[in-house]
């Protein structure tokens, strides 16, 4: 049988990996997921959503030395403080609300399994969807955004290697972890070979074209021989499994003990429209999880911060009783104003957005997350939250002002605010110009 070895990517890998950077590079690049995409196990799914996991690695090191071990996460995303925890040899946990999300970093957190055996299992299964591939018969009814994302042949091949993913994980061998990560081999490999636009950030664009597309059964191999490749490098590197995910919403009561956790990394969502549950439609669709979008609330954004208007539109939120909640008490006579000049401009404009009741359900729900946090953070615990501040209709909401406000609410000591980059300053073709920001809130104790 072949070798994934025998591929030469591990050397590769080595290689091309940059160990050593300088403090000032990650630093400023410290609120951006792009250079994750370069790094072993952070690699595996490109989730849009996120940091740099270099910052974290050296901020989780920083503390190590001053005898702070236990980290959590509470908006884990795709895991990519979680891995940063296991290559410094820190005791972490996370949070993730999203269903599909979890999964996805739940299978990046088995890192540790034997990768001859995943790629022996990965190799099968590719070999026989290339025997089922000559006789498919795609479903009667698919999905119309598969129809739009792929070209006939390509979904008989990516039926193919699901349809064999299916056969050699029955039910009773459901326990073996190992096709979890064949599962994270095909999924991270959907957007890869589409035809149009797949950009995580900008959802899916079907009318947009790629200049070239991959090749399915090709994309597979190479993206498990990847994984197998970076499960070996982890352990010749020194990374420690001590890592642990749980299918929690950060708004509950928390999943850990109380006075466990030395340091908080996370970067919630940005209360700035973007579609979180939308992030993931195009793989959910796929594996059958849904069938359109109208199925994400009840799959997804149910789950999840209200961070969109999609949301708040959907729960039929009312602004009066969002005000009158007595977890924003702090904010409530400014997000007051803002939310109400929202509610009237928005009537002045054609897609009538619900902002006003986005705005006021995102700080209820983040004033919750913190009052869940203070019990299991430590008397001289440090949290850090990645922000950004927002401006629905040209309305500027100071984010990070009144997310350090709430954290002291909710019984923390101080906060102060660390500005990375600017945001929206590039203004043409824009209609809203509201200078915005991106930084690191700091909180303690």
């Amino acid at each position: 049988m072949e070798n994934y070895q025998q591929a030469s990517l591990f050397e590769d890998t080595e290689k091309k990996l940059i160990l050593q950077k300088s403090i000032g590079r990650i630093k400023a690049r410290s609120g951006t997921f792009t250079d994750n995409m370069r790094l072993p196990i952070h690699r595996w799914f490109r989730y849009s959503a996120g940091f740099s996991a270099e910052w974290a690695e050296q901020l989780i090191a920083e503390h190590l030395l001053s005898g702070q071990k236990t980290i959590l996460d509470p908006f884990a995303g795709s895991g990519t403080t979680l891995i940063a925890a296991d290559k410094a040899g820190a005791v972490s946990y996370g949070y993730e609300s999203h269903p599909f999300v979890h999964r996805i970093a739940s299978a990046k957190l088995l890192w540790p399994l034997n990768e001859n055996e995943f790629f022996s299992l990965a190799q099968q299964t590719l070999s026989n969807a290339k025997k089922l591939f000559s006789n498919i018969v795609l479903p009667d009814i698919l999905p119309p955004l598969l129809l739009k994302c792929y070209t006939q042949e390509t979904l008989k091949k990516l039926f193919s290697l699901r349809y064999a993913f299916e056969q050699m994980s029955p039910n009773q061998d459901h326990n073996n972890p190992i096709y979890d990560l064949i599962w994270l081999s095909i999924t991270s490999i959907l957007r890869k070979c589409s035809h149009v636009g797949t950009a995580q950030w900008q959802y899916v664009l079907p009318n947009k074209r790629k200049l070239s597309t991959a090749e399915v059964f090709e994309t597979y191999r190479n993206q498990f021989i990847e994984i197998a490749s970076d499960m070996a490098f982890a352990k010749k590197t020194g990374f420690i499994k001590s890592s642990t995910i749980y299918l929690h919403d950060a708004r509950e009561g928390a999943a850990l003990e109380d006075d466990s956790v030395d340091l908080v990394i996370t970067s919630p969502p940005y209360p700035n429209n973007y579609d979180y549950a939308d992030a993931t439609r195009l793989e959910m669709t796929f594996w059958g999880e849904i069938d359109s979008w109208g199925d994400l609330q009840h799959a997804v954004r149910r789950f999840i911060i209200r961070s969109c208007s999609q949301h708040s539109a959907a729960e039929r939120l009312e602004l009066d009783v969002l005000l009158n909640d007595h977890t924003i008490a702090p904010i409530s006579s400014e997000l007051s104003e803002v939310c109400k000049n929202l509610a009237e401009i928005r009537l002045t404009k054609g897609g009538k957005k619900t902002y006003h009741t986005m705005i006021a359900a995102y700080f209820c729900d983040l004033a919750k997350v913190f009052l869940a946090l203070r019990p299991v953070c430590k008397e001289d615990s440090t949290v850090c939250f990645v922000v950004g501040d927002s401006a629905p209709y040209g309305v500027y909401v100071p984010v990070n002002d009144w997310l350090g406000r709430l954290a002291l609410a909710a019984g923390f000591k101080t906060f102060s605010f660390e500005k990375l980059r600017d945001r929206n300053v590039k203004w043409k073709n824009r209609k809203h110009r509201v200078p915005l920001h991106e930084g690191r809130l700091w909180i303690k104790g």
